[in-house]
Order: structure tokens, then C-alpha cells, then sequence
């Protein structure tokens, strides 16, 4: 049987594939992609999230909104996530996300990003979901949140894994995967290979967060999930174990986490 990959962190509802979205899809199973998790990240793109869910039986959906657009999250919009994750399996709604906080950039204020994280948090409780965790630039504030709403106890992954050994420490500690993508093959990802290496394998994610982020030599380019194995490569040859070991190693985390059989 073949090995198969799992992209746990994608977004394909993004412009940038409206030229050739569902050629590439269709391609990407025969290209080693056996899963995908494609997050919502705005109010415009969780119903494209479900429409892919829904037309591709290898893509997942997660739900949830983006700090950046944090701004917009009404109880309306709430209680129209809350209703689509009702019905999961049929939509197949693996997780809550992407949500988190990004101070990289000053809008919205820190209180409207925490508000809104906060409220997703408590739907992810509600319906005994995983989190997708965005966390950029405010890893006092996340940690503090996470642990206010006990997230250990629904598991998640933070996404797009940006800070120090120690911080990957405190989300173990909290049962939290860490989610790796391209930028572990950049050179100057010092901080990144750190953690890859610490990290025990049975709690990492591979992802590629397409369009963005595609590894070296791709690095600037448009990324997709054909491009995953090179994150692979990458997170082996730092572990010093075999490619084939992390492929089954991370898919096998990757069901488990989202409770796919």
C-alpha cells in the first residue's frame, strides 16, 4: 500500500487557485496527498471550505475565523458555524479553525481578537472539537487563553509553528500537536529545526498553509500539497530517521487527531 500523505492545514477556497483550483485537486491523490484540512479563515471562505468538503472525498473541513478578521465575527456568524458543525458528519468537520492571535499587525485591537478567539474557543468545547490554532507574534496571551479554557482537553495543533523550544513545550504540555510546514527547509529557520528536533514525532502535523509558505526550492511560488514531502524530507533528515517513518508516523497523528477513521 502506498504511502500517504496528510496536509492538515490548507487553504484552497483562496483566490490564488481560482485559475486551476480543481485540476490541481483532482491531481493531488495521485501525487501521494491522501488527506487534506482545509481551514476557514474568513466569513467568505468557510462556505467554500464546506463546498470542497463536500466535492472531494479527501478534503476536511475545519471552521472557524482568522484574527485578522476577528472584527467580523458577530453572533450571527456564530450560530451559523455552530449550525454547520451540528451536522460534522455530514459536512465533514474535523476541527475549529484556523483562530488564534496575531499582533504581528495592529488591526483589530488585542480585545476584539481575544474576544473573538475566546468565543470560538467556547464552540469548540460545545461541540467537543479540536482547535486550529493561529498564533503569531502573542504566545503569552494564546498560552494564557489556552489554558483558561482547558484546551487539553479537546486536543488541537498550533498551526504554522513560530516560536522557541520552550513554547513547543508548554503546548505538549497542554496536548497540543505542533504543526510544521515549508518554512522548516528555509535556512535561516534556526528556531524551526529547533523544535522539529524536540518535538517527539508522535505529536507533529505536517502542513503546507497553500498557497503561502511553499518550502525550498519553491520558496516565493505559489505552494500546494503536492509539495508536502519535501517537509518531510526535511523533518527526517533533521530527526535522522527515514522519510517513509514520518509519513506514517504524522498521518496516523493527523487521524487521530481529528477523529477521521
Amino acid at each position: 500500500m502506498p504511502l500517504l500523505l496528510f496536509d492538515t492545514h490548507t487553504h484552497y477556497d483562496d483566490q490564488a487557485f481560482d485559475p486551476d483550483r480543481d485540476d490541481l485537486l483532482r491531481a493531488l491523490p495521485g501525487q501521494g496527498i491522501g488527506h487534506i484540512v482545509n481551514a476557514g479563515s474568513s466569513l467568505a471562505s468557510l462556505s467554500i471550505t464546506l463546498e470542497l468538503a463536500e466535492k472531494y472525498p479527501f478534503i476536511h473541513a475545519a471552521l472557524g475565523i482568522h484574527p485578522s478578521d476577528s472584527a467580523d465575527l458577530t453572533e450571527k456568524e456564530l450560530s451559523w458555524m455552530e449550525a454547520q458543525c451540528q451536522k460534522k458528519d455530514v459536512f465533514k468537520i474535523v476541527a475549529i479553525g484556523e483562530i488564534g492571535l496575531d499582533y504581528y499587525w495592529n488591526e483589530p485591537e488585542r480585545d476584539i481578537q481575544k474576544q473573538g478567539f475566546a468565543r470560538q474557543l467556547a464552540l469548540a468545547k460545545a461541540l467537543g472539537l479540536p482547535v486550529i490554532i493561529h498564533s503569531r507574534e502573542a504566545a503569552q496571551d494564546t498560552m494564557d487563553m489556552l489554558r483558561a479554557h482547558d484546551v487539553g482537553s479537546l486536543g488541537g495543533v498550533m498551526h504554522c509553528f513560530s516560536y522557541t523550544v520552550e513554547t513547543a513545550r508548554l503546548c505538549l504540555d497542554m496536548n497540543l500537536h505542533i504543526g510544521i510546514g515549508g518554512g522548516v527547509s528555509f535556512k535561516n529557520a534556526r528556531k524551526l529545526k529547533e523544535v522539529a528536533a524536540y518535538v517527539p514525532l508522535e505529536r507533529i502535523l505536517l502542513e503546507t498553509d497553500c498557497p503561502y509558505l511553499a518550502p525550498v526550492p519553491y520558496r516565493g511560488k505559489r505552494n500546494n500539497s503536492a509539495y508536502l514531502s519535501l517537509v518531510a524530507q526535511e523533518i527526517a533528515m533533521i530527526k535522522g530517521i527515514k522519510y517513509d517513518e514520518v509519513v506514517r508516523q504524522t498521518t496516523k497523528n493527523a487521524f487521530n487527531l481529528f477523529g477521521i477513521k
